[in-house]
């Protein structure tokens, strides 16, 4: 009788491609060839062992991996279906039979459908892996997706469990997870998606007690449910096991039981955070069971993750855990930086230590990496959300895009990151140990060597090595401490006093430089309380002291360092902000020393440090801090949400700007345009914010907006230090639409939207828009907003329609008014408005031909009310740039009076320069004066805003003489009484200029 026929077997075409290693036990792969012929002879499947085209396969597999040997023995049918399939099809396969396993499903049954999956996805992933079929992100994703599957199934099952025996009432118990408050959160390579073969599972369990109001033993049955868990996924039988999993990240492991409520686990982080744990959270990701719920927690702890100013003390955290790792785990040997060239050529020697060394946790190993990129996302990533990849390779090259790494840097990490990615799986599939360490023989090493495709030992270890010590120096530049000798100065020292008058201090004042020292040595300072604090003091203070003696009163300078150090609450913070960044001292010290206003300013703010950073094109430059405006607006919900991180990046920029100009790297001209550019990036976020919020109250205007329009010196481009905000806002709507509408369906959060009178809904946007703008915060107000220069001034509405604004500049307006339109500019709204509002401004001010009633007229006023503003805020010292005779006051007439004269729209501008050297060209004003002007409001406003940052807005009296000399550097004069010459005869030059354009009316 004919035996039935065997069924057909083709080889996938993903695995003929592939390329395997030889096998290290040849002995051992033969032994599999013959079992695997016997074992498909018992399945009644062809003898796939036979075939010339798996050989290589199979050697690899049975010469390499005891493990994967056993794998394919026991299901030789799932062997067979993934050599025919291809490793993508079958984990497709098994991830989605995971998804379908139904939830009511026996306890045993779920446990045996978890470890078959696990089997035959641990075949699958390590065959793709081995042959080169998929890259290590494909690899580390499947296994990444097979824990959270089989999470998602066992959790599923346990909360219908609970459910049916009365422990929970689920809102959906069709869809157990929905609603349940119940939360795996995972952490580490899960979290990213980097899972290696043999790793444990780095999970946090929370719940949400809110869900299950009532319910007094919630926190009982949540423990419990968690022990389940671990049962379901951990405990060995027959069928092998899923995962191990590792619950000891949840916060206060030794004093928090198995699973932790959302309002203990927030408050933990909020009080008791470090900043391994922010490390930790970087990769948090809800990966079962409410993940609504588990998404809402991250949003809570954001702010202990992502701090939203610069926190270079991470670094010397981070440093000092690694430290920690090397003294107390067997790591491996702790030279490798300074390993001579030779040395890693030798193949003997470069083996020798590799010996035993481990992979993860050693020097140049994968810790090495992660910390790298998680330090550099820490200290920047709060206020850049680009930078935000829980994966490490991702974080790399987000980092290297963004410049905080060298391409070079980022290459060879993210080389040594995968070479010993593909070494850890090679060490961990051999055995299914969860082991980091390289063979500590030389015949394992050879074994080793031949599973990860080498040619032989030695070529290995070379290549290892070499790309392991170019990755450890490249830590060391971020981590390691200067070994530069202590050459700190110690006021108990007996020659403290001369090392001072070394640095620049004079013998009168050695004492009191010597009594503030000493004070920092004692515990007396909040920021010093801590020996880290003192330690980073007395390695910053040799550079501090030789950058204050160089000034021209060195006493001075040290007593307002001491008050900057004084107001600091985290004095490791600021002190490690300068040791990473060494040129902020320099900075630091020319503010302490040239502008007491702005000195007092950053002891107040520390928030204005981080704008120093990178000041010529990096991190810290314009464009990047407008692009972080708009991405923290694109995200927020709310005004409240992100009014402070708005606060401490306009506070910061201001910094960067006017430290840019008391070191003369920056011209005035480039400073008010990078002012207002910020300004206008910030009115155009937060007006889309509050407009959102504003809908969700009271519905929507149909057919219906508002624009913002900029005046003063937000309007010509020309922000100032300390500039306000000339606002007018302008709405619009169809005259048939009475009130706004809101929608039918109550919204997620039950509260329903009020309609409100289409001119009382704008009324109250532009009233939430103006409190958002000035609301006070740690840093003082984003901005001071000025409504004056709207129609009727304060006595008008906040917000005006288009139709009132058109029809009070029609009939209403006075001459004043319409100078400050010369300078309007629309700067937020949706287009139509914006082009609608350009035009009726245009229409104010002016298109039709000037009677010479009307010229004399519009000259009267203009001179009228400078000389009515002369008698009433006159000039109170030849510092007062803005009203002195011939100062900027009188440049801005001219060119705004000129304006109002001109009956072409094309000579008008809203930049006072632009506007002269256009009413030059059409013949309003000669070549000769208008470059008189440009020139005289260069000047004046070059010399105002240094004033202002070295004073503040208060119109001094006197200058210090070492503020004299950065104005006397800005304009090239010898000293302060050459300087007040030229404003002099700049001033006498503009008032006759002004005298003969806008000339006083005849007598009558």
């Amino acid at each position: 009788m004919d035996q039935p026929a065997l069924p057909s077997f083709v080889l996938h075409p993903s695995w003929r491609g592939c390329t395997w290693p030889h096998a290290a036990d040849t002995r051992a792969a033969r032994i599999l060839h013959e079992n695997l012929t016997d074992a498909c002879a018992r399945a009644g499947l062809p003898d796939i062992a036979s075939l010339p085209e798996l050989g290589p396969l199979l050697d690899a597999v049975g010469g390499n991996s005891p493990y994967l040997s056993d794998l394919a023995l026991r299901d030789t049918h799932a062997f067979a279906d993934l050599l025919t399939d291809g490793a993508d099809a079958c984990v497709r396969h098994i991830l989605s039979g995971l998804d379908a396993l139904p939830p009511a499903t026996a306890r045993a049954e779920v446990m045996a459908a978890l470890r078959v999956a696990k089997r035959q996805a641990a075949l699958a992933i390590a065959l793709a892996d081995i042959g080169g079929a998929w890259t290590l992100e494909q690899v580390t994703l499947a296994l990444s997706q097979l824990a959270e599957n089989a999470l998602g199934a066992a959790v599923r099952h346990l909360l219908l469990h609970a459910h049916d025996t009365g422990r929970l009432r689920l809102r959906n118990p069709e869809t157990p997870c929905r609603g349940s408050g119940f939360v795996v959160l995972a952490m580490g390579k899960l979290g990213a998606r980097e899972l290696n073969y043999s790793s444990d599972i780095d999970l946090i369990i929370l719940y949400d007690p809110d869900r299950h109001p009532g319910n007094g033993e919630l926190r009982h049955t949540f423990v419990r449910m968690t022990s389940d868990l671990v049962t379901l996924m951990e405990a060995r039988d027959a069928n092998g096991y899923v995962f191990r999993m590792d619950l000891r990240l949840r916060p206060d492991p030794s004093a928090t039981p198995a699973a932790v409520s959302f309002p203990a686990a927030i408050q933990y982080y909020e009080s008791m955070g470090r900043t391994w744990e922010r490390a930790a959270m970087t990769k948090a990701r809800p990966v079962a069971g409410d993940i609504t719920a588990g998404r809402r927690f991250l949003k809570s702890i954001h702010p202990f993750v992502w701090r939203r100013h610069l926190d270079f003390a991470v670094i010397d955290d981070l440093h000092d855990m690694k430290a920690r790792i090397d003294r107390h785990r067997n790591a491996g040997h702790a030279n490798l930086g300074s390993l001579p060239p030779e040395f890693i050529r030798d193949p003997d020697a470069a083996m020798g230590w590799l010996l035993g060394q481990n992979v993860k946790l050693g020097q140049g190993g994968i810790r090495e990496v992660e910390f790298v990129a998680q330090a550099l996302q820490l200290v920047w990533g709060g206020r850049r959300p680009e930078l935000r990849d829980p994966t490490t390779l991702g974080a790399l090259r987000r980092l290297r895009r963004a410049g905080l790494l060298e391409r070079e840097q980022a290459a060879i990490l993210a080389r040594n990151y995968r070479m010993l990615r593909q070494a850890e799986h090679r060490l961990q599939m051999r055995m299914d140990h969860q082991t980091h360490t390289l063979p500590d023989t030389h015949d394992g090493f050879a074994r080793f060597a031949t599973f990860m495709l080498a040619p032989d030992a030695g070529s290995l270890s070379c290549g290892m090595l070499s790309v392991m010590q170019h990755s450890r120096r490249t830590f060391d530049l971020q981590f390691a401490e200067s070994d530069a000798p202590d050459l700190t100065i110690a006021p108990e020292d007996a020659d403290a006093a001369d090392r001072l008058l070394e640095h620049g201090f004079p013998a009168t004042d050695i004492n009191d430089a010597l009594v503030i020292l000493n004070r920092w040595e004692g515990n007396r300072l909040r920021a010093l309380r801590s020996d880290r604090a003192r330690k980073l003091l007395r390695r910053l203070l040799p550079a501090i002291m030789t950058e204050i003696g160089k000034r021209r009163q060195p006493l001075t300078v040290l007593r307002r360092f001491d008050a900057l150090l004084e107001r600091q609450w985290a004095g490791v913070q600021f002190l490690s902000l300068l040791e990473r960044n060494p040129a902020l001292i320099h900075r630091i010290v020319t503010v302490l020393d040239c502008a007491p206003f702005l000195a007092d300013h950053l002891a107040q703010t520390p928030s204005a440090l981080d704008g120093l950073l990178d000041m010529d094109g990096g991190p810290g430059a314009l464009g990047t801090v407008t692009a972080l405006v708009r991405r923290h607006v694109a995200g927020a919900q709310s005004a409240e949400q992100v009014l402070p991180v708005l606060r401490g990046l306009v506070c910061g920029e201001e910094f960067r700007l006017s430290v840019a100009r008391l070191e003369h790297r920056m011209s005035e001209e480039r400073a008010a345009r990078a002012r207002t550019a910020m300004a206008e990036t910030v009115i155009r976020g937060l007006l889309r914010v509050v407009s959102n919020e504003h809908r969700r109250r009271h519905g929507t205007v149909p057919g219906g907006s508002m624009a913002v329009v900029a005046l003063g010196k937000a309007g010509s481009c020309e922000m100032m230090p300390g500039s306000d905000l000339d606002l007018m806002l302008v709405f619009d709507h169809p005259a048939d639409a009475g009130e706004s509408v809101v929608p039918a369906t109550t919204p997620a959060d039950g509260l329903m939207p009020r309609p409100l009178a289409a001119g009382t809904y704008y009324v109250r946007l532009a009233h939430a828009f103006v409190a958002a703008l000035t609301a006070p915060g740690r840093e003082g107000p984003l901005y001071e907003v000025d409504m004056r220069l709207r129609p009727s001034g304060s006595k008008g509405p906040v917000a005006v329609s288009l139709s009132a604004f058109r029809r009070y500049h029609a009939e209403s307006a006075w001459t004043w008014e319409r100078m400050a339109l010369t300078r309007a500019r629309v700067v937020a709204g949706p287009p139509a408005l914006r082009c609608e509002l350009r035009a009726a401004i245009a229409t104010a001010l002016g298109h039709g031909v000037r009677t010479p009633h009307e010229r004399g007229q519009i000259v009267h006023d203009v001179r009228h009310m400078r000389e009515r503003l002369a008698r009433e805020r006159p000039a109170t010292s030849p510092w007062d740039i803005k009203r002195r005779h011939g100062g900027l006051m009188d440049v801005e007439f001219i060119a705004q009076g000129l304006q109002l004269l001109t009956t072409d729209p094309a000579r008008r501008s809203q930049s006072t320069r632009l506007a002269l050297l256009r009413l030059a060209h059409g013949g309003d004003i000669t070549d000769a004066d208008a470059r008189l002007l440009r020139r005289a409001d260069l000047f004046w406003r070059a010399l105002q805003g240094l004033i202002r940052i070295i004073c503040g807005s208060e119109v001094p009296d006197t200058i210090p003489a070492a503020s004299l000399e950065i104005l006397t550097g800005e304009f090239r004069v010898a000293d302060a009484e050459r300087l007040l010459a030229r404003m002099d005869r700049m001033a006498a030059s503009v008032r006759e200029v002004f005298d003969r354009l806008l000339p006083p009316a005849p007598d009558t």
